[in-house]
């Protein structure tokens, strides 16, 4: 049958010929041979598939990703030319995103776990004849805030937070993001800067606090989150984000008397112990606030304390919080409309309920949840691209840096009409990048993404699993500690940062550590039964020798028999945490820069916040590191498991991981595993507690592996061990081309086309030039069309 041919081919454009001659000739010529009616392989006939609809488009997905990945056909098979392979897929995935537009969509090729999908070697090498690039844009289109950015947009309007200081570089400062509590919660807490007494314990204390949570949620859990393609704003949320807009409005107007009696606002707790009678633990009575004024005094605070009501006062909190939300001054219009509704709601609920009800209005406006890039306003060039500029474009720049509103000199840039050409951005992005005072939460959070080192307090542990790996701590300990071990990776990333030479070639393979004291035991070695055998020993002969009396008893430390522990010990350092004190529950900022123990460690994946995020209860997850590996240093893609699998290790407590990993060695597995789990057994070398240890079941631990179909011949062979891997991979061009690739998605919200090959290849060269740098990387990507310009015929409206 004819194949699909054209003299030239642009991806991404529509085809010439129906879906249906493309598909049936593409199929028959390489497909249905092995697929075909009589003994089909993987038991799939393609003989009379049929066009794509509902009962289908499971197969037809199947088919996108087999033929995308360059696994279908299969290697020892005449190969499609490139430009056939290219128009099929796109084809199908044009034909899928039609049919299912009313049923669900489509948006597998959207999804950044399957951007590796596109050829890794399309993009970094040279393009076969007859593929015609055009000048790349992004679509017309709205994101949703982030959880973070706006839990912490909020936070700017009830909480004072300290300015950065040059000689406490690591402590939280303003512009840094919310962190978590010590039970990892994302919440936004009402004037703990002013409670100087409380009744009860830590428990008590952070019941009795008032708090909101993040309301948004989050549809992904590993990766790339920040996809415009993905979220939306339900109404149930909506709901929450209105009775949340009241309380803080009541606390920006009132402080602590919104949320407390007036006998409760005092210097003197002492005054009031009549008042603290009783069993009040965890009620908000049991709190006692000072009468210092910490939080910002604000147009709405002036409207709510003077008497009476005038327009003046009115337009003045509702530009002001119209600002604070969406980040740009409101034009006449919008400032007008929400002069109305609260002068409305004062008339019929009186001023106090009526101007909290009329100002939380401004909290669901669109722009104070979603951030537009529509290009109403500009010519298309001749390529229907529209660039970004003014509030759009200024706004651009600042989110993809920080959360919180622009600074004095990008605000008076974008009102000045200095925000309009690409010299502009670079001059914005290159002054925020090298003032320090300026906090870029984004650029941290674009490495917990890539990375995803910071799951590990989320890891719920079997309690005896755990205590098999050597740790003394259990449950809230344990978790409290994976959240301390987060911020401490957020610490040395930015040291890294701070460095901005060979960052991800020093990520991988840095010997430094951020540690608290109780990571002696955690970057520690879990000893073996011999030398557990050998330390319970020494302990009894040791009391044997010591002195009687009970006073020496009780200072005797307590022996952890079980782990050898690191000696992390070096200069003093702070991590970013709460301000916020839960008592003993707080996560504390004091950490020392330390040296891992050589020979054992290197680099961020040998770190316990790594190993613990990517294992499971019970024990470690070689398949999820492998995946990890192949997907975010090698750039290949791995199909989803089809449904048909059963994705079960058997239940063999006496046997090791790699033994027990002996059924993805079948063939119909091994295909998609030997590009993982060679990658991910290296690093049975530490437990799933992220100790280092030698002998598993009593067993010389076998940490060997290799580099499988990699891409880069000169990267495959085998490895001895997880260190041996890491310093292959830190040393590859091909890993720090994928390293980009991932920039990419995380700063322009969206999967690599190959139309975007020039600007992934001017990237890369930007940051190999430059010595390995971050802040050339993000300039390079900050500038390029992909960014700048938007195409407005692909406008996406949310609308769900």
């Amino acid at each position: 049958m004819p194949l699909v041919s054209a003299e030239t081919y642009t991806p991404g454009q529509p085809l010439a010929d129906d879906f249906a001659s493309v598909a049936e000739s593409f199929l028959a010529n390489h497909c249905v041979d092995c697929h075909g009616e009589s003994d089909p392989e993987g038991e799939l006939s393609l003989e009379g598939l049929g066009p794509v609809d509902e009962l289908n488009a499971g197969i037809w997905r199947s088919v996108w990703a087999q033929v995308s990945l360059q696994q279908m056909p299969p290697e020892d098979a005449s190969q499609p030319e490139v430009i056939e392979r290219l128009q099929f897929t796109d084809a199908v995935v044009a034909e899928l995103s039609r049919v299912l537009k009313d049923k669900g969509g489509f948006r597998d090729h959207l999804d950044p776990n399957k951007g590796n999908f596109l050829d890794h070697d399309l993009l970094f090498g040279t393009l076969p004849e007859g593929i015609r690039l055009v000048p790349t844009s992004s679509p017309a289109r709205i994101w949703r805030v982030t959880p973070q950015e706006h839990i912490t947009r909020l936070n700017e309007l009830i909480n004072t937070e300290p300015e950065f200081d040059p000689n406490k570089p690591g402590l939280r400062t303003r512009g840094d993001v919310v962190p978590t509590n010590h039970g990892g919660e994302l919440k936004l807490y009402f004037g703990t800067d002013r409670i100087i007494k409380w009744q009860g314990g830590t428990v008590a204390y952070a019941t009795a606090v008032k708090s909101v949570p993040a309301v948004l949620s989050s549809a992904r859990q590993h990766g790339l989150e920040n996809y415009p393609d993905f979220y939306t704003v339900n109404s149930a949320e909506a709901t929450q984000i209105l009775g949340m807009a009241q309380d803080i409005i009541r606390y920006m107007a009132e402080g602590p008397l919104s949320i407390a009696e007036p006998y409760q606002i005092t210097d003197d707790p002492n005054s009031i112990k009549d008042k603290m009678k009783g069993d009040i633990r965890g009620l908000p009575t049991s709190l006692v606030y000072s009468t210092e004024v910490t939080r910002p005094l604000t147009p709405v605070y002036e409207l709510m304390a003077e008497e009476g009501v005038s327009d003046t006062r009115m337009r003045a909190a509702v530009d002001y919080l119209f600002e604070a939300l969406t980040f740009r001054p409101p034009n006449q219009q919008e400032s007008d409309d929400y002069l109305t509704i609260v002068r409305q709601s004062i008339d019929k609920l009186g001023k106090q309920q009526g101007a909290v009800l009329g100002l939380s209005a401004i909290f669901l406006d669109r722009d104070a949840l979603f951030r537009p890039e529509l290009v109403e306003y500009g010519k298309p060039d001749s390529h229907g691209r529209v660039m970004l500029q003014d509030w759009e474009l200024g706004l651009a720049v600042n989110h993809a840096l920080r959360y919180i509103q622009p600074d004095e000199q990008l605000r008076t840039a974008i009102v000045e009409g200095r925000m309009r050409t690409k010299a502009d951005v670079r001059r914005e992005v290159e002054r925020m990048l090298a003032d320090d005072s300026i906090r870029k939460p984004r650029i941290l959070q674009f490495f917990r993404d890539y990375f995803d080192y910071d799951l590990g307090g989320y890891i719920c542990k079997d309690t005896r699993a755990l205590a098999q790996t050597g740790v003394s701590t259990r449950g809230e300990g344990f978790y409290r500690h994976m959240f301390d071990a987060t911020a401490s990776t957020d610490r040395l990333v930015e040291l890294i940062l701070e460095e901005d030479q060979d960052v991800l070639k020093q990520l991988l393979t840095t010997d430094k550590v951020v540690a608290t004291n109780a990571d002696n035991v955690y970057f520690g070695k879990r000893r073996t039964r011999e030398e557990v055998a050998a330390s319970v020993a020494n302990e009894k002969k040791a009391k044997a020798e010591a002195p009687k009396d009970q006073a020496a008893k009780k200072k005797r430390a307590k022996v952890n028999h079980n782990v050898t522990e690191a000696k992390l010990t070096g200069p003093k350092i702070y991590a970013r945490v709460s301000r916020r004190s839960f008592g003993r529950g707080s996560l504390k900022p004091e950490r020392v820069l330390a040296t891992a123990p050589e020979g054992q460690r290197l680099g961020l994946l040998t770190h316990p916040s790594w190993l613990v995020s990517h294992s499971d209860a019970m024990d470690n997850h070689a398949i999820r590191r492998g995946h990890w590996i192949q997907e975010r240093l090698l750039g290949g893609g791995i199909p989803d498991v089809p449904i048909t699998v059963d994705a079960m290790l058997p239940d063999e407590p006496k046997s090791t991981l790699r033994e027990r990993m002996r059924v993805t060695r079948e063939d119909y597995c091994w295909t998609c595993h030997q590009k993982m789990d060679p990658l991910g057994l290296p690093f049975e070398m530490f437990n799933h507690a992220g100790l280092y240890r030698e002998t598993e079941q009593n067993k010389p631990v076998d940490t060997s592996g290799e580099i499988i179909g990699s891409g880069d011949p000169s990267l495959d062979g085998e490895v001895a061990d997880a260190l041996e891997l890491i310093q292959r991979l830190a040393e590859s061009e091909r890993a720090e081309q994928v390293f980009v690739r991932h920039a990419f998605r995380f700063w322009m919200g969206r999967n690599e086309t190959l139309n975007d090959a020039p600007v992934l290849q001017e990237a890369h060269r930007a940051y190999r030039d430059s010595g390995g740098s971050m802040n050339a990387l993000l300039v390079s990507l900050l500038t390029s069309d992909a960014f700048l310009y938007r195409t407005r015929h692909e406008t996406t409206v949310v609308t769900r």
